[in-house]
């Protein structure tokens, strides 16, 4: 089985089309995170990492109760997969990481500021935008990645949206819009990554703006040294939505990977 994990303001549909190339011998399980897509909302004010793991440790548990399971992810769904196979590394045979690159450090002395504008932003209340139906929403996608082929565009419309008040709206909630009050700590976690026995497929988007981002973050290579069995491999014309843009590519990156760690061990794949 392969746990895929979508990432912020996204859902499981994302993943529709790796499935479409990967074939039957994977079983890829695709769950909404908490608040988004046709999960319930939390019901709080804003939502924080370590709702995502004990989202993630359930998950595992229920899917796989008595094996350790592969972990796919992207972007925020990437770095949680991370997390999660450091802390529970009984948990995870191999990690799929797709752009979930980590976060800029945050240094203690924005700290007080960063907790000012969560609570303002809680004050204020958050909102998303709405459209005038799904077909709209497509173009935005297309228009926002000319990469995506509208068709899959219309796709992602659909799963992603739903009609309310005479409007096409997100199936997510606005508080994710809200800053998360808990400030990155690289040190906290590069501790997790460490403990990571898994080994990992890190997956960069050559066009990406979040992999330059972090490319130009002070020891982001220094970062990926603390894995101890990293396969570090750069997808070419594409971007931050690398699974949407070139699913066959990805696809078969993740077949190959997986197919590697199961010949390793010695064992048939249980996908």
């Amino acid at each position: 089985m392969v746990l895929a994990l979508h990432g912020w303001m996204d859902s499981s549909a994302s993943f529709q089309f790796i499935a479409d190339h990967l074939g039957s011998g994977f079983h890829l399980v695709a769950p909404d995170w908490r608040g988004f897509g046709r999960t319930a909302w939390g019901g709080s004010d804003s939502y924080e990492v370590g709702e995502y793991l004990g989202d993630l440790d359930a998950f595992c548990r229920h899917f796989s109760p008595s094996a350790p399971l592969a972990v796919l992810g992207h972007s925020m769904g990437g770095n949680i997969a991370m997390l999660y196979a450091g802390v529970r590394p009984e948990r995870v045979d191999a990690v799929v990481n797709l752009e979930g690159l980590g976060l800029p450090a945050v240094s203690p002395e924005a700290v007080p500021g960063r907790l000012r504008q969560w609570l303002d932003q809680i004050a204020a209340g958050a909102r998303l935008g709405d459209y005038a139906d799904a077909q709209a929403y497509a173009q935005r996608l297309v228009r926002d990645n000319p990469r995506l082929d509208p068709a899959r565009a219309a796709f992602l419309a659909e799963e992603n949206g739903q009609q309310a008040e005479g409007r096409w709206r997100l199936r997510a909630d606005p508080a994710h819009k809200i800053i998360n009050r808990v400030a990155y700590r690289v040190e906290e976690v590069l501790a997790c990554w460490r403990e990571i026995a898994a080994p990992v497929l890190w997956v960069e988007a050559a066009d990406s703006p979040m992999r330059a981002k972090m490319l130009a973050e002070p020891g982001y290579e220094d970062r990926l040294r603390c894995v101890a069995s990293l396969q570090r491999v750069l997808v070419e014309e594409a971007g931050h939505m690398l699974h949407q843009e070139r699913p066959a590519e990805v696809a078969q990156l993740v077949a190959d990977f997986l197919g590697r760690v199961t010949t390793q061990r010695g064992a048939r794949p249980t996908m």
